[in-house]
């Protein structure tokens, strides 16, 4: 089978939103394809800037680079794990853009906690001292590490790392890890004075990050640029509750879209909680950070269930584009669509369809299963005649631009038969 046949293939598996193997498969593969790409331009821009990188930052980077080596031949599963964590993206995709010079070195100095992360999951030896510019030693997935002192001393034996205040002013912080069978992030055990670590949700591995330095973009989320919620301010409890009610909701309508959850998702990321009187709580899938859930606090397990369905779908056909590219960039046509007041491009348009289709498909269950809370079922009726007519619109749209590749096409079309099995067909798919 060609590459062009199997992305073909892939395409047309996912574009019924629907959760197989296969598609979820495909795309975690090419997910890591894309982030081992990613490290490697880093390498590569390091090795052109030669003696323009300071010094004591290229031996802390060689360093941190040796570690992840020794960490990837005492565990390769769990170097993936780090690497494919979502925030490494984000900090990848930081460091890439950044000018050369400090702005560059300061997030190279992030890769120290990329690799320790790396080789404690591995259970490789650690050792030596790592110098913290900003207080702060952040391991993706596990958590943080904040010292008054500049330098934190390593050492590890029979699988427990111990990080020392070197002045004995701090007591040390003892972390070993453990991995279910059945878990993709290994849970940090241990602790001491300073350490923070994430918590997962309830009945997943997902994590719940409010601490990652990268886990929100420069620039914030959306029109109010919403920043990331701060520890202790990220509401935990209410957002394990609110989690515990949306995965009761989807396990009772869809059993296979609450398992792709669990699945596509690695982390939630809490936003500050400010938004416009009267409305809904935002949510968004950085692009550098596909497999996280940026979004304020739900009113209620509905309002969730909603937006981790419809961020899946983000996540999904993100790394579809990436293995695929669906559309031609830059072509500049711009769409209207039911669901937002501003005109979309058609990278846009195709990301907004998946993401209501898949709330359609949703919706389409919840109205038709009647053990599902009657509630749940009320608030699916209106949602799902709206948005199949917004959808059956936009896909109409779709099918009459020439601005999608060969496997776009393929999608649409898939998602144009999805969509009509549901009640609704698009008019004019081509």
């Amino acid at each position: 089978m060609t590459l062009a046949s199997a992305s073909s293939e892939v395409a047309r598996v996912l574009a019924s939103t629907r959760p197989l193997p296969m598609g979820d498969a495909a795309l975690r593969a090419g997910l890591h394809a894309r982030r081992l790409l990613f490290l490697k331009s880093l390498l590569v821009r390091l090795e052109r800037l030669g003696g323009a990188l300071g010094p004591p930052a290229r031996r802390r980077f060689e360093r941190d680079w040796g570690l992840l080596e020794s960490a990837e031949r005492a565990d390769p599963s769990a170097v993936r794990d780090v690497l494919d964590y979502p925030m490494t993206g984000a900090w990848l995709a930081e460091a890439l853009a950044a000018p050369d010079g400090p702005a560059l070195e300061r997030h190279l100095a992030h890769f120290g906690g990329v690799a320790l992360a790396a080789a404690i999951r591995a259970g490789c030896p650690v050792g030596g001292t790592r110098t913290l510019p900003t207080g702060v030693l952040a391991l993706p997935g596990l958590g943080t590490l904040r010292r008054t002192t500049p330098e934190v001393r390593l050492t590890s034996r029979a699988g427990t790392v111990r990080m020392a205040d070197p002045t004995g002013r701090q007591g040390p912080v003892l972390l070993r890890t453990a991995t279910r069978p059945d878990d993709r992030t290994a849970r940090v055990l241990g602790g001491g004075p300073g350490w923070s670590a994430l918590r997962t949700l309830p009945g997943s591995a997902i994590v719940l990050d409010d601490l990652d330095p990268y886990r929100v973009p420069p620039h914030g989320i959306g029109p109010a640029a919403l920043p990331a919620a701060e520890r202790p301010e990220s509401a935990r409890r209410l957002w394990a509750q609110r989690w515990s009610e949306a995965h009761a909701l989807l396990s009772a309508t869809d059993p296979g879209r609450a398992a792709e959850i669990g699945t596509v998702l690695r982390a939630v990321v809490p936003l500050a909680p400010e938004r416009r009187a009267g409305g809904a709580p935002r949510s968004a899938t950085a692009r550098a950070a596909p497999g996280a859930v940026l979004a304020q606090l739900p009113d209620d397990g509905g309002e969730l269930a909603e937006s981790l369905v419809h961020e899946t779908q983000h996540t999904k056909l993100a790394a579809l584009h990436d293995l695929s590219p669906l559309c031609v960039p830059g072509a500049g046509t711009l769409h209207r669509v039911g669901w937002r007041p501003d005109p979309r491009p058609v990278m846009g348009v195709l990301q907004g369809v998946y993401a209501h289709l898949a709330l359609v498909d949703l919706w389409w269950r919840a109205a038709r299963t009647p053990s599902v809370p009657s509630g749940w079922r009320r608030r699916a009726g209106p949602r799902l005649e709206i948005y199949r007519e917004h959808v059956g619109e936009a896909l109409s749209a779709l099918g009459e631009s020439d601005e999608l590749t060969l496997v776009g096409r393929e999608f649409v079309r898939g998602m144009g038969r999805h969509h009509a099995s549901l009640g609704g067909a698009a008019r004019s798919l081509r």
